[in-house]
């Protein structure tokens, strides 16, 4: 199970990065994060920790469970 999320959340994450034209330095600069955790979630090695993916989805102004796979409805409620 939790590598279905890691893959789905791998997925939604770059698809996000990519509509914004944003690079893993410069989110890691806005969010105060290392690029090197970025750079793992991005190919599907880590999950974000709950702290970061709240910071993830207001950044991205996006739902927790879009970012997870859980929904394919991007706006929050």
């Amino acid at each position: 199970m939790l590598e279905v999320l890691l893959v789905h959340f791998a997925e939604r994450f770059c698809a996000l990065l990519d509509e914004r034209e944003l690079s893993t330095y410069r989110l890691a600069i806005d969010l105060g994060m290392s690029d090197t955790l970025i750079g793992y979630w991005k190919r599907g090695k880590r999950q974000p920790a709950m702290d970061n993916l709240i910071k993830l989805a207001d950044y991205f102004d996006v739902s927790i469970d879009y970012l997870v796979g859980r929904s394919d409805v991007k706006e929050r409620k």
